[in-house]
């Protein structure tokens, strides 16, 4: 095909003095135009001899002369393209992100256990007739609201009962925030009563049990400070209210 593609390019000449020598500049832009024409004609074969049925892709170089060369490559995947940019995979939840989640997941949690407890403490507030602000500050400063406080002595979760006082009050599981709630402010309404209603001394019979506690706070520094601590919370808890 080649060959007769030549000829006719050839015989389109025509004979005569128009037909330039070979070797002069009219003959070398013909044979520049005969040399360009070459790929397209390869290019023209190689798809017309491709099977028709199979996805075809062209592949074009050039060399270090500047001749350009066509090479067909077939895909063996039909849907799929030779030359793909990868699509880039979603990034996954970094280090940051994911403690964030926690932290986020954590402070629900937290929350949710802050609305149960104020639950807890409004009831039993209501329930024997104590300031609710009263009893938060005394959690407040035993267990620092948690449940699951233990302290040296042996006292027990978010009021600090200790274990005989907490079966005097019928409370089978000091842990168990609801019932410790309920059972130490229980207790604290019965000093409430047997101190006449004087806060102080009623925290401080708390704290160092009523037979340390006649008619004023004993010099126990550990129990100076405890009233002290819960009256300034209960104090910041009022100015809030």
């Amino acid at each position: 095909m080649l060959s007769t593609f030549r000829q006719k390019v050839k015989s389109a000449e025509g004979p005569g003095p128009a037909r330039q020598r070979r070797g002069g500049p009219g003959w070398q832009a013909d044979e520049r135009l005969t040399r360009g024409l070459v790929p397209v004609v390869l290019l023209l074969v190689a798809t017309l001899l491709w099977p028709a049925h199979a996805p075809a892709t062209v592949c074009a170089s050039m060399d270090r002369d500047g001749a350009i060369h066509y090479v067909p490559a077939r895909n063996s995947h039909p849907h799929q393209t030779v030359c793909s940019a990868r699509r880039p995979r979603p990034h996954s939840l970094s280090g940051r992100s994911s403690a964030s989640a926690k932290a986020t997941a954590l402070r629900a949690k937290e929350h949710l256990a802050a609305k149960s407890l104020q639950c807890y403490i409004e009831s039993a507030a209501a329930e024997h007739g104590v300031d609710p602000l009263l009893i938060k500050a005394i959690i407040k400063t035993e267990s620092n609201f948690n449940p699951a406080a233990v302290s040296p002595q042996g006292a027990l979760g978010l009021m600090q009962l200790m274990p005989a006082t907490a079966r005097d009050l019928h409370v089978s599981d000091p842990f168990d925030p609801q019932e410790n709630i309920t059972g130490g402010t229980k207790y604290l309404r019965s000093l409430l009563d047997s101190y006449a209603w004087d806060v102080e001394l009623s925290l401080a019979a708390y704290n160092a049990g009523p037979g340390k506690v006649k008619d004023s706070i004993p010099n126990i520094p550990e129990t100076r400070i405890y009233v002290a601590n819960v009256l300034e919370k209960y104090r910041f808890y009022m100015s809030r209210r």
